[in-house]
């Protein structure tokens, strides 16, 4: 599910979409450029990925504009029959940077909990595909 930017808006909290920006995805310099909608009030942000070992890790860097930017692992390890799924997420400038304290990092590991949900509920929708060898 991390290799396919078009589902993105269906897991990430606060993305109302997701859009193909730049490369394919999830190749390094791949891009994707998604809206976040909170009441009346709407921005457009890019994600770039900055590393990548599919299917086990994804790093992104995320430019929120404004906001600022954020960068974000995400790890994927086998558990049991299940997944693990481990996510590491950093303020890098921006307010959030300027900001970054334990109070933001509860309200970030809130969100992480409600992404994580989101995640699971997608992978458990998503028809079974014959492993591809990556």
């Amino acid at each position: 599910m991390l290799a396919d930017r078009s589902r993105y808006q269906d897991w990430v909290v606060g993305t109302a979409r997701s859009r193909p920006k730049d490369g394919n995805w999830p190749e390094v310099g791949a891009t994707l450029e998604y809206t976040v909608r909170l009441g009346p009030w709407e921005a457009v942000g890019h994600t770039v990925v900055r590393h990548s070992d599919p299917p086990r890790t994804l790093e992104l860097e995320v430019d929120s504009g404004r906001l600022g930017t954020a960068r974000i692992a995400l790890e994927v390890r086998p558990w049991g029959a299940d997944s693990l799924v481990i996510v590491d997420e950093h303020p890098l400038a921006g307010p959030g940077g300027r900001l970054h304290n334990g109070a933001l990092d509860v309200l970030l590991q809130l969100r992480h909990r409600s992404m994580l949900s989101r995640l699971a509920a997608v992978v458990e929708e998503a028809p079974a595909r014959a492993p591809t060898g990556t």
